[in-house]
C-alpha cells in the first residue's frame, strides 16, 4: 500500500494495537525498529514541508519491500516499524536490516536534491509464549537504543526481557575478557585492489569473533561493550598488536602489502599511542610504512587541538592516515583543509548503483577532485560488479576494494588468494572465493 500522507500510516497506539491482537492469535512474531540517521538535518536545512515529503518517500519505500508479510507503522517522527511473522533469529533479521540499506543505496530524488538514507535498526523476537505488547516492544527499543549508540553497528539485536541492560552489559563486559584470554578474537584480511591491473596491493584488518555458542559473529556487541567500559583501548591494541603479526608473516611469504587498521577514538586520545606505534614496529621489525590507520569522518571533524596533533606524529612515524566511510550521512568537509590524510575511502553507498544512478557517478568523480587537490589517493569500497569497475576506471579511480574481488578471509584464505592471479566475474575462482 503506497501512502499519500504521513497521516495515513498508522501512528504508535494503532501500530501497537495491531501487534497487541497479533499476539493473541500467534505469538511468534519479530520486530524491526528503523530509526532514520540525521534526518532532522533535512527538515532542519529544507524546511518541515519539504522534509515530510521526503519522509513519506522513505516510509513508502519500506513499506514497499516488506509489504506483503508485514505490519507497518509510524512510531515517532522518523522512526518506522515492522512487524514480520515468526520467530526470526538474529541471522535473518540481520539479513532483512541489510536488504533494506541495499535497497536504499539508490539515492532519494526530491526536486533538485538527492539523499540516500541510512538507518539505525533495533530488532527484537518475542520471548517464547509471550502475551504482553509492552515487554515485546521495550526488547525492539533497548535494540534501538544500542544501534543508535554503537559508532560500529547500525543494527542491534535482543534476544529476550530477562536480562535487564545492566546484567547484560555485564556479560559483556565478561565477554571483553574471556573473548581476550581464550583467543575467541580473529582478523580477517579484506583485499584492496589496484584497479587497473587486479593486483593485491593491501589489504584491511577486520575483528572477528568466533563465539563458543554462536560461532563466527560480526564483533558490535564486544565493541559496544569495550566502548560502555573504556575496555576499547585494550581491544583496539590487540587488534594493532595482530596486524603487526600478520605484516611480519606476509613479509616473511614475500609479500609485503599495505596494512590498514581501524582507528578507535579512544586510541586517537591516547598520548601514548605515538610511542607504542614505534615500539610495536621495532618489536615486529616492521616498517610503520607498511600501515595505514583509519579513521572515521566523525572522528575528523571534531578537529581538536589533540587530534592534530596525534596525526601528526603518527604520520611523521611513517604510518599514513585515511578517512573511512567518506560521504556517509551529511558531512562537513571543512576538516580536509585543517587535517593532512593520505587516503579517502569513498563510501560504498555512492558505488553502489553507480552504474544506474548519474548522481552516485558525479559524487564519485567531485570525490576524485578532492582527493587530487588534498593530494590523496581514492579507494572505493563497495564494487560489487564489472559494471562498477568498469566506470570506476573510465572515472580514474585507481583502487578499491569489495566482494567483486572477495570478501574479507582468514589469514591462510588470504595468502592463497594474493599468491595467485585475481579472477573476477562469474569464474569458478571467484565463486569459491565468495562461497
Amino acid at each position: 500500500m503506497q501512502h499519500e500522507s504521513l497521516i495515513t500510516i498508522p501512528n504508535r497506539y494503532v501500530f501497537l494495537g495491531e501487534i497487541e491482537q497479533l499476539l493473541k492469535v500467534d505469538t511468534e512474531q519479530s520486530i524491526l525498529l528503523i530509526d532514520i540517521v540525521r534526518f532532522s538535518d533535512v527538515s532542519s536545512s529544507f524546511g518541515y514541508e519539504y522534509g515530510d515529503r521526503v519522509l513519506l518517500e522513505i516510509a513508502n519505500r519500506i513499506a514497499f519491500l516488506f509489504n506483503d508479510n508485514a505490519i507497518f507503522g509510524r512510531i515517532s517522527g522518523d522512526v518506522f516499524g515492522l512487524v514480520l511473522t515468526g520467530a526470526h533469529p538474529q541471522n535473518q533479521l540481520y539479513d532483512f536490516y541489510t536488504h533494506l540499506v541495499q535497497h536504499f543505496k539508490i539515492p532519494i530524488q526530491c526536486d533538485d536534491h538527492a539523499f540516500i538514507a541510512d538507518f539505525n535498526v533495533g530488532s527484537a523476537t518475542n520471548p517464547k509464549n509471550n502475551t504482553d505488547i509492552n515487554s515485546f516492544f521495550s526488547l525492539a527499543e533497548s535494540a534501538l537504543k544500542q544501534a543508535k549508540d554503537n559508532k560500529f553497528d547500525n543494527f542491534q539485536y535482543a534476544q529476550n526481557s530477562t536480562h535487564n541492560p545492566s546484567g547484560r552489559a555485564l556479560a559483556l563486559k565478561a565477554d571483553i575478557t574471556r573473548a581476550l584470554d581464550q583467543n575467541e578474537l580473529e582478523i580477517y584480511f579484506q583485499p584492496k585492489i589496484e584497479l587497473s591491473t587486479l593486483h593485491i596491493i593491501g589489504a584491511e584488518c577486520l575483528l572477528r569473533w568466533n563465539h563458543p555458542l554462536d560461532g563466527l559473529i560480526f564483533p558490535g556487541a564486544l565493541i559496544e561493550a569495550a566502548e560502555s567500559y573504556n575496555m576499547m583501548n585494550e581491544l583496539g591494541y590487540w587488534v594493532l598488536e595482530q596486524a603487526f603479526v600478520s605484516a611480519a608473516h606476509l613479509n616473511s611469504l614475500g609479500l609485503p602489502l599495505k596494512i590498514a587498521v581501524n582507528m578507535s577514538p579512544s586510541q586517537l586520545y591516547d598520548l601514548k599511542f605515538a610511542s607504542n606505534l614505534r615500539k610495536m614496529s621495532k618489536k615486529h621489525q616492521v616498517e610503520l610504512s607498511q600501515f595505514e590507520l583509519e579513521l572515521t569522518e566523525d572522528v575528523a571533524l571534531s578537529n581538536s587541538i589533540l587530534v592534530k596533533k596525534q596525526l601528526s606524529q603518527i604520520r611523521a612515524l611513517g604510518a599514513t592516515i585515511a578517512i573511512d566511510d567518506f560521504g556517509k550521512g551529511y558531512s562537513n568537509l571543512a576538516y580536509l583543509r585543517d587535517i593532512e590524510i593520505d587516503t579517502i575511502k569513498i563510501d560504498k553507498s555512492f558505488i553502489m548503483q553507480i552504474d544506474e544512478s548519474p548522481v552516485n557517478r558525479a559524487i564519485v568523480e567531485a570525490s576524485k577532485l578532492i582527493a587530487e587537490a588534498a593530494k590523496c589517493q581514492l579507494i572505493a569500497e563497495g564494487i560489487e560488479s564489472i559494471q562498477h569497475l568498469h566506470i570506476l576506471r573510465e572515472i580514474g579511480v585507481l583502487s578499491g576494494q569489495g566482494y567483486l574481488f572477495s570478501k574479507a578471509l582468514p589469514m591462510h584464505e588470504f595468502v592463497e588468494l594474493a599468491s595467485k592471479d585475481l579472477a573476477v566475474g562469474t569464474s569458478l575462482i571467484r565463486q569459491h572465493h565468495l562461497a
